[in-house]
């Protein structure tokens, strides 16, 4: 039970700045794949049948790209801002394939911060280890609020 535990909350608005970067990156296993298309029921055999997409312009199977929107939302919601942040939008464009057992490497860097709206906008690229570009994009985020005390209850203030 986390009631009265501290938790640890990413960074509030007045503490991003525009400019900001972060790098992250993720190799992609056998684990990661087999989690994914067993939670989602996906079974394209695109995604895993080595004969299949070995007739495909793909040559072998590839990474389903829901599966690096996970990668960079999981950064997004760990680091860049951090615990408590929340996804607002996002668009992306997935330039190349990504195959198995590629290392991705993805940069992030704040373009905007809106203190009125109460969003942030984070450009990603994501390249693979040849440096060929797998995805662009660009999220807003809205970054943690303060929280406010849970140990404080009002119900009895009439008593």
């Amino acid at each position: 039970m986390l009631l009265g535990k501290k938790r640890k909350i990413g960074r509030m608005i007045e503490e991003i700045s525009v400019g900001e970067k972060l790098e992250v990156s993720e190799k992609i296993e056998d684990r990661d794949l087999l989690l994914y298309l067993g939670i989602s029921n996906d079974n394209n055999p695109l995604f895993i049948q080595h004969d299949y997409a070995s007739m495909t312009p793909f040559n072998k199977p590839i990474v389903p790209q829901i599966m690096l929107l996970a990668i960079v939302t999981g950064a997004i919601s760990k680091y860049l801002p951090g615990p408590g942040s929340s996804l607002k939008k996002h668009e992306v464009t997935y330039e190349n394939p990504v195959h198995h057992y590629e290392t991705l490497h993805f940069k992030f860097e704040v373009t905007n911060v809106s203190k009125e709206a109460h969003e942030v906008v984070i450009a990603v690229n994501g390249v693979n280890e040849s440096e060929e570009s797998i995805l662009d994009g660009t999220f807003t985020v809205s970054p943690p609020y303060p929280a406010k005390p849970l140990t404080k209850s009002t119900s009895f203030d009439n008593f």
